[in-house]
């Protein structure tokens, strides 16, 4: 059986609203009101996030919060890395995206010498850079970051000197090298994009499968095809952003957009996909009790891990 350790990052500065730090302990509450014992079966690892950064104050309008982040990413990339190399399988429970990227370097520090896939099942592209985004919030670069990616053919901003820095920093943590090529990157139902991400996307030929490709073609066709465009990678990593759900659904997260997937086919999706044998980590991100009185978000959000995680351990 696979040695499943669950990791809990409570960070959410690098996202736009606040209240995703809170997404953990309401998947628990979830798990509760589902009267699961899901959490009494694994020895969860809590990762020290640097969400104090938020009391003094942003100093980085291109890339907020960036000296946080930072710190937040090296804790990260350090726990994986370890949990990689005593062959542990990482189910990632985060709060805002941006710390996918530390997640990556883990994995690639441990085993630098494979390839490394990335299915990115998500509204949203995160390739943005502190060159061309346009609200400053990291959890919309961590792509870009594991990819070192400046695209500075898109260039909008001007990121000043200390940003610039903790830029560089973070694309070095694991190694001064790209950690995933974006060749290796497969999007499922990303829909929310802006022009520097569509740049990206078509120079690289980064595969977007639509939501409307998912119901056309099925669950089982999609994910077969996803895995196949990765066949020459090694390892695989999934990562699954709740606001990749229809917004009817996912009102408990900072960022709902419409035309998503539904809570079945999210399910079957994390589900069929987890069976690739090369699939060494999976992670959940983006749920926010905050935007939600009912705690609905997470019960759906708690639905897709335990179901995702039974397939798991089914499938080994």
């Amino acid at each position: 059986m696979r040695k499943i350790k669950l990791v809990e990052v409570r960070s959410e500065i690098a996202a736009g609203t606040r209240g995703a730090s809170l997404g953990v302990d309401a998947l628990k509450i979830a798990s509760l009101d589902k009267k699961s014992g899901f959490f009494t079966q694994f020895d969860p690892i809590n990762i020290p996030d640097a969400n104090n950064f938020l009391w003094k104050g942003n100093k980085h309008p291109h890339a907020k919060y960036i000296d946080g982040v930072y710190q937040v990413l090296k804790n990260v990339y350090s726990t994986i890395e370890s949990l990689r190399l005593e062959k542990k399988f990482p189910i990632v429970l985060a709060g805002d995206h941006s710390t996918a990227a530390g997640t990556i370097m883990g994995i690639k520090a441990a085993h630098p010498e494979k390839r490394l896939g990335v299915i990115w099942i998500d509204a949203h592209a995160d390739l943005h850079t502190p060159f061309t985004t346009p609200s400053g919030n990291m959890h919309g670069m961590p792509l870009a970051m594991a990819s070192h990616l400046d695209n500075l053919d898109c260039k909008v901003n001007e990121p000043g000197p200390d940003t610039l820095s903790y830029w560089e920093k973070i694309k070095k943590i694991g190694g001064d090298f790209p950690k995933i090529n974006p060749k290796d990157i497969v999007f499922i139902s990303v829909r929310d994009t802006e022009e520097p991400e569509d740049y990206l996307i078509h120079k690289y030929g980064i595969k977007n499968f639509s939501t409307q490709e998912v119901r056309e073609n099925g669950i089982r066709k999609v994910a077969a095809q996803a895995l196949e465009i990765l066949k020459d990678c090694q390892q695989i990593y999934i990562s699954f952003d709740v606001d990749s759900l229809d917004s009817s659904i996912s009102v408990g997260t900072g960022t709902p957009v419409p035309n998503g997937l539904t809570v079945e086919e999210a399910i079957q999706l994390n589900a069929e996909l987890i069976k690739d044998k090369r699939v060494c980590c999976w992670e959940i991100v983006e749920v926010n009790p905050t935007l939600d009185t009912e705690n609905t978000m997470a019960e759906i959000a708690f639905e897709v891990l335990e179901i995702t995680t039974k397939s798991l351990v089914d499938n080994f």
